[in-house]
């Protein structure tokens, strides 16, 4: 994600034309115009998936289908740090699913969810490709390894000190 950006509606208008008029009259460019507005807002606003739908004529229906069957897509806006907690079989035996449950009990979300300050969001992926540190999460790209749900969360609780200074 390069350029987040929070806009009124008549800006975010403008920056959806843009968007738009880039892939106008290109077979198959839906999956194209849902990641353009996503790199630019960091998430799909429903707002946008509405326009998109209006100013092409495609049913509302058919817009949020696309966006709704691939997971790379998403509905509400990342915290600050994504969390990507590894799921893969390494980690599974050295225990992730306990530090899963707990970094879900105590940031008070599921997985896929985003704390309600905006801080964190967790994700479940098959595998981060550090097996020997297994159980590991990524948070915004650095490594954390050989986990336990205690410092999984004292992990995330320096994330938060550093989120608010």
């Amino acid at each position: 994600m390069t350029d987040v950006v929070k806009e009124s509606t008549e800006e975010m208008q403008q920056v959806l034309d843009k968007i738009i008029e880039k892939y106008r009259g290109k077979p198959g460019s839906t999956i194209g115009i849902l990641s353009a507005i996503q790199e630019k807002f960091g998430y799909l606003p429903e707002e946008a998936m509405d326009y998109v739908s209006e100013s092409l004529n495609i049913p509302s229906a058919e817009i949020f289908g696309v966006a709704s069957f691939y997971s790379m897509f998403r509905f509400q806006p990342e915290g600050k740090y994504v969390v990507r907690l590894c799921r893969g079989t390494a980690c599974h035996v050295q225990g992730s699913w306990l530090v899963g449950e707990q970094l879900q009990r105590h940031l008070g979300i599921e997985e896929g969810g985003t704390t309600k300050d905006g801080l964190f969001s967790l994700h479940y992926v098959a595998c981060l490709g550090c097996c020997s540190l297994a159980p590991v999460m990524m948070v915004n790209g650095t490594v954390h390894g050989r986990l336990t749900p205690d410092k999984a969360v004292e992990v995330l609780e320096s994330y938060r000190r550093e989120g608010q200074e």
